[in-house]
C-alpha cells in the first residue's frame, strides 16, 4: 500500500489470512468487548493461525501488562504468549527511554502496564510529583477507578516543566455496557489544567508502528481494527493494508464520511473476514457495484439499488433484499469516497444505510 487517496474498498481473490503473513490485531472492539470475546473472534483467529498466519495483538490500552493480556486471551480460548502482545505502554516507554538517561524517575499516571514497560526500558516508575530529579510524566489508561487526584499530580509536575508523555489519546473505549471515556479524555483534563501538550506514542502515530514492527518482524502485515482514527489511520501512516471490522466503535455512516487517511483497505462484519477473500467493487455506469448492490452519488444523496446478475435494477422493495448488506456498504463506500475525493463525503446516506440495516 502507498499513501494515496483510496476511492473504494479493495478486493482480494485470496483469503486474507493467506495473503498476509501477520495480523496486527486491535483488542477492544475487535477480539473482545468488556472482557468478553466478540462473536466469531475466537474460532476465526484459531483457524487463521492453524493455517499459518501469525497473530499479534496491538492495543492502545496501557492499563494491563502483556502477561495479563496473554492470560486473558488464553482464558477466552486463544492460547497466547506475552511476546505476541504489543501495547502503547511499551511504545511510550521506548519513546521516553530515547530521551532521558537510564535509571531516570518517571511519574506514572496510569496502571501496572506502564510500570512494567518503564522497568523493561531501565526507567524507575514513581508515584509523586514531589520526587527529586523527576525526568518525565507518563499518562496512560488507568481504568474506571482512576482517582481524580492522579490528574492533579500530573499537573503539578508538568507545570514545573517536567516533560509530559501519553501512551495514547483515544477519547473512548468500548465496554460491555457501551462506549466509555478513554485515556484521551483523561489527557484532555491535564491539558486543560496545564496548557501543555504531551508527546504521544500510541496508534496512529509512528512510535507505535515502530514498536510493533520491531517486536513482530512482520513482512506483509495486515492491521485489523475497529477505529478509523487509530487503527486505520495508523495503517495509512505505516503504509500497510488494513481491515475494518464493524464490531466496535465505527458505524456505516462514519465509514462513508471517512477522509483518505481513515479509509480501510477492506471492510467486514467481524474477524471471519480474515478467512475469506474480499469482493471486488467495480464501476457500473455512474455508480459502483459490489455483489448484487449498486450505489450512486446523485442530487445530494447516496442511492442504493439491488441488482440482478447483469447489473440491472432488480426492483426489490426496501426491507426485502436477500443480498449481503456488507456488499451494499462496500458499494456505498466507493460512491462516497469517489465523490469526496480528498475530503469527507457530506451526502445523505440515511435511507441507503437503513435499507442495509446498518
Amino acid at each position: 500500500m502507498t499513501r494515496q487517496s483510496r476511492t473504494r474498498p479493495a478486493g482480494s481473490e485470496r483469503s486474507l489470512h493467506q495473503a498476509y503473513d501477520t495480523a496486527l490485531l486491535d483488542l477492544d472492539g475487535v477480539v473482545y468487548a468488556g472482557g468478553e470475546a466478540i462473536a466469531h473472534a475466537v474460532e476465526s483467529l484459531l483457524a487463521a493461525r492453524s493455517e499459518g498466519m501469525h497473530l499479534a495483538y496491538v492495543t492502545n490500552n496501557a492499563l494491563r501488562t502483556p502477561d495479563t493480556v496473554a492470560a486473558h486471551l488464553t482464558e477466552l480460548g486463544i492460547p497466547s504468549e506475552a511476546a505476541e502482545v504489543i501495547t502503547s505502554a511499551q511504545a511510550v516507554a521506548r519513546l521516553i527511554a530515547d530521551q532521558v538517561p537510564a535509571g531516570s524517575k518517571v511519574l506514572v499516571i496510569g496502571g501496572e502496564g506502564l510500570r512494567v514497560a518503564l522497568r523493561e526500558r531501565g526507567l524507575v516508575p514513581v508515584e509523586s510529583a514531589d520526587e527529586e530529579d523527576l525526568a518525565a510524566v507518563v499518562q496512560g489508561f488507568g481504568g474506571p477507578d482512576m482517582p481524580w487526584g492522579r490528574f492533579a499530580e500530573a499537573s503539578y509536575a508538568i507545570a514545573r516543566g517536567v516533560p509530559w508523555f501519553a501512551s495514547n489519546t483515544d477519547l473512548t473505549i468500548p465496554s460491555a455496557r457501551g462506549i466509555a471515556p478513554g485515556n484521551g479524555a483523561a489527557v484532555e483534563v491535564v491539558r486543560i489544567a496545564t496548557g501543555a501538550e504531551p508527546q504521544v506514542a500510541g496508534k496512529p502515530l509512528p512510535p507505535m508502528h515502530r514498536e510493533t514492527i520491531l517486536r513482530t518482524g512482520a513482512e506483509r502485515p495486515l492491521v485489523v481494527g475497529d477505529r478509523l482514527d487509530t487503527d486505520i489511520e495508523g495503517a495509512f501512516h505505516g503504509e500497510v493494508d488494513s481491515l475494518l471490522v464493524l464490531t466496535g466503535v465505527t458505524d456505516g455512516a462514519q465509514l462513508l464520511r471517512a477522509e483518505p487517511k481513515y479509509r480501510p483497505t477492506y471492510v467486514d462484519r467481524d474477524l471471519r473476514g480474515l478467512l475469506t477473500g474480499q469482493p471486488e467493487v467495480i464501476g457500473a455506469g455512474d455508480g459502483f457495484r459490489c455483489g448484487a448492490w449498486t450505489a450512486l452519488a446523485r442530487d445530494g444523496v447516496l442511492e442504493l439499488r439491488a441488482t440482478d446478475d447483469d447489473g440491472v435494477d432488480a426492483g426489490v422493495d426496501d426491507g426485502g433484499d436477500p443480498h449481503d448488506p456488507l456488499d451494499g456498504l462496500r458499494a456505498l463506500c466507493a460512491a462516497a469516497w469517489t465523490h469526496a475525493g480528498d475530503g469527507s463525503c457530506a451526502l445523505d446516506a440515511g435511507k441507503a444505510l437503513a435499507r442495509l440495516g446498518l
